[in-house]
Formats: structure tokens, C-alpha cells, sequence
């Protein structure tokens, strides 16, 4: 391309936001949660945004890699990732287990950092060519105008437990989303009160409930209890592979009419992995399978494919990369399977790109993960984007469709700078829970 831009500086900004005591199998989610921010600008004055997952450990490799990007030509985006690919070293820590037994430790190795810069990149290009991102990602460009999105439901612990900095709830109606999601919801009939709160702010029809928190059981029940509350809705739950194969198919066998898919039942067990547990509860039950936790990288889902052990995979771009994610939907498609996304707790840049992403995704895809909703109101953004009826229209602006707020920016900066947590640790606010709290990949959060 004649007269392209190219890029004349790259910043990273390590920021935070403030989360709610949510529940995992990893344990309880800290008070605050980082992201890192890349900023590009292009020698026309021009700026481009992407958004990854924190940690100091990211943060290193971005400015890392700042030497391949100064210089570049926005367009010569691949040509950047192809660099940063083949002259990044794997680090000695990571054993390549990725996320099969949900390993928090693991995650930043997951994490394709670059996904951010490759983001900055095409806002950039998106913007001199005056398209939308989703116009320039995959063979076939923008294949839909408008994304649906679930609605991710968590079993959350009383804050007032817990001396950490959460905000509490103010006393007030806990009708209101942005009240009910600083208080406790431990029981079924609390997340179905989410639920029911969550479809009359955003829209959403479809749930998506995080396990591997309870007595598997109650988390039965409440699937069961949301199915009666929304029955035209697709009702899902993710225990992150908590549950042993004998236990799920017990749990789940008589659930057709109420799960429209499992996610991540199973973890591996003896000398079994994952993919092999997961295919023999596929085999035994007939649920069709999603994942983000077998299949992070293409070696892994060549087995998962093989072995019929998943049928949805949740590419997120942060572990693919945007183009990476778009070429695992061509691929998903070409086979009849359903491409989608696993998300972390995010500011609303992921939540933009997530759009464009959803957007060049062809084919069936189910509805997008998203943690924004547990974010809300902590924008990022000059303009941010609204989910309405459940769903997000893409953007009629080029690029990424989004402007930065650059003063919403420096004060989530500072917030990093203030907060003691910089890498993601559950197991911290689970001490004041459950003194003395271990994570254990086979034992639910609060089983103890």
C-alpha cells in the first residue's frame, strides 16, 4: 500500500479495575483485577488500542517486543507477529500444560500478548482505510452486524468477610445490577435473583453459570432452577474440569432438556488427559462439549479434534490472537462445529474487540463470554459500547470503532500503581474464607 503509516511510538499501561469476590475453581477473585493497555500512535498523529491480560509477566513482554513495532507499516501487521513468534522464547517456568487442570499460574503462558499489539494494529489500519476491524479479519470480512453475548453467572462471597478493599454495596435497591453484584449470592435462588437482574439491565436470554464453586448438586439445581426461570433460554455451566468422569455423568446424564452444552467437565485423571476424559463423557452422555481449557493451542486441539472430544472451542483472541481466532473459526465451520469465546475479567477494549472478532466469525456461533458486565461503569472508553436486547451492534466507526478516554486510562493506571495486587492470585481472599485454602484441581472452591 502507497502512503501507509507507520508506527512512531508504542506505550504499554499496566491498569486495574475493580472486581467483586466471585467464585472459581482457582478460589475467590481479589478486589481489584489488571489488564495491560497498548497504545499505538502512527506518524499521522493517528492512535490505535488493543487490551490483554495483566501481570508484570505480560507487561515485560510487551516492551519487549516494542523493538519489532516502531517503524513498522500498520499494515505489516502479520509481519510483526511473525517476528515477535519466532524470536520469543518460551519461558522456563511454562511446562506446556496450559490450562487442563486450571492452573492460574499457567494462564500468562496461555496469553498471547501480542494479540494486543496485533489489535493496535488493525484499529490503526481499519482507521486509514476507513473499515471495521471485522472487515479486514478472515477470507470472507464482516459476516454478521451484530453480536449476542451471554450473560456470565458467579456464585459471589460476602465482601464484609473478607479484609480486602471490595466495594460494598450501597444500601439500596437490589434490583439494580450495579447494587446486587457487590452482595453475597451463594444459593440457587441467588443467582437465579442474577439471572433475572442481569435480563432486565442487559437483555440477555442465554446464562452461562460458573461451577466448580459449590457441592456440585447445588450447582445442579441451580441450572436446574434457571432453566424454570428462562425456559426458552440455552443454559450452560463451566466447572473448569472440577468434576471427576463417573461424577459428571451422574450429574448432567438426565440434563438434555435443561444444559444446551457443558463446558469443561472434566479434568485429567490418572494417566488419562483431559481430551481423553472429556471424549469418554462426550461418548457417554451425548452433550455436546465446549472448551477453553483443552485446546489452547493447535497441537492440543489436533488431539481434542481427533479424539471428538469438544465440539464448541471458546477461542479467545488474547489466546490466539485476533487473527488466530478467526482462522479457528474457518477452520470450525469447514468442520460443522461452533466457534465462540471464553473470556477474563476485562475493560471494555476486549469487549470492542470481541465484536469484531464475533463479527468475522462465519457460520453458527454460539453466544459470547463476557466479564464486563461485573466491570460495568469502569469504562475505558470516550464512547463505550452497550449491550441492548442482549446483544452488541458493530460499530459504524473504521477500526476497532471505539475511542480511548485517555484520562479514564491514567486513572485506571494509577489504581495499578496503588494496588497490591499485579498478578492474579485466588487464593488470597479464599484465606479469609477457608483459612489455610489450597487450590485443588478436584475439589470445588468452598468443598473443604
Amino acid at each position: 500500500m502507497a502512503n501507509v503509516p507507520k508506527v512512531k511510538d508504542m506505550k504499554v499501561y499496566p491498569v486495574a479495575g475493580h472486581d467483586s469476590p466471585t467464585l472459581t475453581l482457582s478460589g475467590c477473585h481479589a478486589p481489584h483485577f489488571t489488564r495491560n493497555i497498548v497504545v499505538l500512535e502512527d506518524d499521522t498523529g493517528e492512535y490505535g488500542i488493543g487490551e490483554i491480560h495483566g501481570g508484570e509477566h505480560i507487561t515485560d513482554q510487551l516492551k519487549r517486543f516494542t523493538q519489532y513495532v516502531i517503524g513498522e507499516p500498520i499494515s505489516e501487521y502479520r509481519k510483526v507477529l511473525n517476528k515477535i513468534k519466532n524470536r520469543h522464547r518460551v519461558h522456563v517456568a511454562d511446562e506446556g500444560e496450559g490450562l487442563q487442570k486450571l492452573n492460574i499460574a499457567n494462564l500468562k503462558y496461555v496469553v498471547q500478548s501480542e494479540a494486543a499489539i496485533e489489535c493496535a494494529m488493525l484499529d490503526l489500519l481499519g482507521k486509514h482505510l476507513n473499515q471495521p476491524m471485522a472487515s479486514l479479519l478472515g477470507d470472507l470480512g464482516q459476516q454478521r452486524d451484530e453480536v449476542e453475548f451471554l450473560g456470565y453467572l458467579f456464585y459471589s462471597a460476602d465482601a464484609n468477610k473478607i479484609d480486602l478493599p471490595y466495594e460494598k454495596a450501597p444500601a439500596g435497591d437490589l434490583n439494580v445490577w450495579e447494587n446486587l453484584r457487590r452482595t453475597e449470592m451463594m444459593t440457587p435462588e441467588a443467582i437465579v435473583k442474577q439471572a433475572s437482574v442481569l435480563h432486565d439491565k442487559y437483555g440477555f436470554t442465554h446464562f452461562k453459570l460458573k461451577g466448580g464453586a459449590l457441592d456440585p448438586k447445588i450447582e445442579i439445581d441451580t441450572v436446574k432452577q434457571l432453566k424454570a426461570a428462562f425456559p426458552q433460554g440455552r443454559i450452560n455451566i463451566d466447572p473448569n474440569g472440577a468434576w471427576t468422569l463417573e461424577e459428571a455423568i451422574e450429574l448432567t446424564k438426565d440434563l438434555g432438556d435443561v444444559l444446551s452444552y457443558v463446558e469443561d467437565p472434566c479434568g485429567p485423571e490418572g494417566s488419562l488427559s483431559s481430551r481423553e476424559i472429556n471424549a469418554e463423557y462426550k461418548a457417554a452422555t451425548g452433550f455436546q462439549l465446549a472448551t477453553n481449557m483443552i485446546a489452547t493451542n493447535w497441537r492440543q486441539f489436533y488431539h481434542a479434534l481427533m479424539l471428538r472430544s469438544v465440539d464448541i472451542v471458546l477461542a479467545d483472541p488474547h489466546f490466539w490472537t485476533l487473527s488466530g481466532s478467526i482462522r479457528m473459526a474457518y477452520l470450525l465451520n469447514d468442520f460443522n462445529l461452533t466457534w465462540g469465546s471464553h473470556s477474563n475479567n476485562h475493560f471494555d477494549i476486549t469487549l470492542a474487540t470481541f465484536v469484531q472478532v464475533a463479527a468475522a466469525a462465519p457460520g453458527h456461533i454460539t453466544p459470547v463470554d463476557t466479564h464486563w458486565i461485573w466491570q460495568d461503569g469502569e469504562s475505558l472508553l470516550k464512547n463505550p459500547l452497550v449491550i441492548k436486547d442482549g446483544k452488541i451492534k458493530v460499530p459504524d466507526k473504521p477500526g476497532l470503532g471505539v475511542e480511548l478516554d485517555f484520562d479514564k486510562l491514567n486513572r485506571a493506571h494509577q489504581l495499578y500503581l496503588d494496588s497490591p495486587f499485579s498478578d492474579r492470585d485466588d487464593t488470597i481472599a479464599m484465606q479469609y474464607l477457608i483459612p489455610g485454602w489450597q487450590y485443588d484441581s478436584k475439589r470445588p472452591t468452598m468443598v473443604r
